[in-house]
């Protein structure tokens, strides 16, 4: 699927989401990768063989707000 030089990581590497854009639809939620990964706004993901990969957003303890 990529022809970029060198070529993107694939969908199935651990690195996969530095694949560059192919479209991106902030509005929408989502945009679709160089090597077919779709990847959403809550970093979930949907691999090119319909794998789901959950959503892996780190939580950031310094910018978590407390009710009071």
């Amino acid at each position: 699927m990529c022809q970029h030089k060198p070529p993107c990581p694939t969908a199935d590497s651990a690195d996969r989401e530095a694949a560059r854009l192919m479209a991106h639809h902030p509005e929408q939620g989502w945009s679709l990768l160089c090597n077919g990964v779709l990847l959403f706004e809550d970093t979930g993901e949907l691999l090119p063989d319909g794998q789901i990969i959950a959503p892996h957003r780190p939580l950031d303890a310094g910018r978590v707000m407390k009710a009071a």
